[in-house]
């Protein structure tokens, strides 16, 4: 509903920036790191893996040498068809993780994509939900004289103002999300490198178990969001027949904790899925 009263259009503006921000959301968790911002960060990304390679080659022979020097008692183990056969499987499975280790970070993040797919078509949900202004709460306001007005003033610009740093705290959690998807895609040849060597294979592993945490985040933000969709679908109740003041107070009172817990829910995503998967 338009209105010209300056309480009323804080309050809407202000909703209006909370609803950009979780449809912002709802776009990025749907797209992948080549369709981000036009896929230019996922061709440096690219490029810098690419050159990372050949570090990776590097480092995969001596972890390799390492790993056979610990395991291995004497050179007279390594001459067994049982040992020699167990290395080369092991070196050529952690080479072929250095070489396709972008399609494979791919392929994860792609599995993980279908489930936030299944996530939001079970629920019913193709974008998030608007939060508007009730129409109760803007006639109130609007009938207010000037004097009643003065602390509807006070009362909006905290509301506005936390309803605001709400928004841009949710925003960069998720754009948070998507550069660690980019820091990992981009030094991976290093850690996989690590399965070379039987000793040093729990770093790969520990690199893999993080990228996928890091993926499954999304999905983690879709459930909160979509749960926070069900709260704005049914607005807080605005009591009738109270003052203007108590009215709004009340209502973004109310407000403001749901969006706390969503706000909280998308900051502990990735310790949710860390303590899931056990890391």
């Amino acid at each position: 509903m338009e209105s010209d009263n300056w309480v009323v259009q804080n309050l809407q503006n202000a909703l209006e920036t909370w609803n950009e921000k979780l449809a912002e959301i709802w776009q990025i968790l749907t797209q992948s790191p080549e369709e981000f911002k036009g896929g230019a960060i996922w061709d440096v990304i690219v490029n810098i893996h690419g050159a990372l390679q050949a570090i990776g080659y590097a480092l995969l022979v001596l972890f390799f040498v390492v790993g056979v020097v610990k395991t291995c008692g004497s050179f007279a183990e390594v001459k067994k068809p049982e040992h020699a056969v167990r290395m080369f499987i092991r070196f050529a499975l952690s080479k072929s993780s250095i070489t396709y280790g972008m399609e494979l970070m791919v392929a994860l993040f792609n599995i993980v994509q279908g489930i936030i797919g299944t996530i939001m078509d079970s629920a019913g949900f193709g974008e998030a939900e608007e939060t508007v202004l009730p129409a109760e709460i803007v006639e109130a306001v609007e009938d207010c004289g000037f004097l009643e007005s003065i602390p509807l003033w006070a009362v909006t610009l905290i509301g506005s103002l936390f309803i605001t740093i709400l928004s841009f705290i949710m925003i960069m959690s998720v754009y948070g999300r998507f550069f660690r998807l980019y820091l990992y895609a981009a030094i991976a040849p290093i850690p996989l490198s690590t399965f070379a060597g039987e000793p040093s294979q729990n770093v790969g592993k520990s690199f893999i178990k993080s990228y996928a945490a890091v993926c499954l985040e999304g999905a983690i933000i879709v459930l909160a969001c979509i749960i926070f969709s069900v709260f704005a679908a049914s607005p807080p109740v605005v009591e009738e027949g109270a003052s203007a003041v108590t009215m709004v107070w009340s209502y973004v009172g109310e407000l403001i904790f749901n969006m706390l817990v969503l706000v909280g829910a998308v900051k502990m995503s990735d310790r949710v899925v860390r303590e899931m998967m056990g890391l």
